[in-house]
């Protein structure tokens, strides 16, 4: 059976139900948005306990990170991510996902070549490029601050 790119891509398009794109962002901003208030309220409840400003932050990142490992761990977190969508890719929530669930999947193949060698399957690469484009925009801005100062 020979179909042209064309006539492929016209019965991918009748047997895919269209996406509610409008309704899908507004659904993710709440939720990512209802992440970051629950973050802004740790913030307070740390601060309140007497915490420092730079305790505070730290404690607000680990627990947000704890809480999504864990949520991850049980399984509820893929649940959530289903109706949520984008809106639990919170860079915190979604990097501590984006760790614990490759790390879960290859646990059979036991801790050094399944769960070590697994771990950053998905974050490794988001880690090695953001370092270079962090780096690399920092050579750049030392460069600017050389010429112009």
């Amino acid at each position: 059976m020979d179909i042209s790119n064309k006539k492929y891509d016209e019965m991918v398009k009748k047997a895919s139900p269209p996406s509610p794109v409008v309704k899908n962002c507004i659904w993710a901003f709440c939720v990512g948005g209802a992440i970051c208030c629950f973050g802004e309220l740790l913030f307070k409840l740390y601060g309140m306990a007497g915490m420092s400003q730079t305790e505070t932050r730290t404690m607000v990142s680990v627990t947000l990170i704890v809480i999504a490992a864990v949520l991850t761990g049980i399984g509820i977190f893929d649940k959530i991510a289903k109706y949520a969508g984008a809106g639990t890719v919170v860079p915190i929530t979604g990097f501590a996902n984006s760790v614990v669930a490759p790390a879960l999947e290859h646990k059979s193949e036991g801790f050094v070549m399944g769960t070590g060698a697994n771990i950053f399957r998905v974050s490794g690469p988001v880690i090695a490029y953001g370092i270079f484009t962090s780096t690399a925009f920092g050579i750049v801005y030392y460069i600017i601050q050389k010429v112009i100062m």
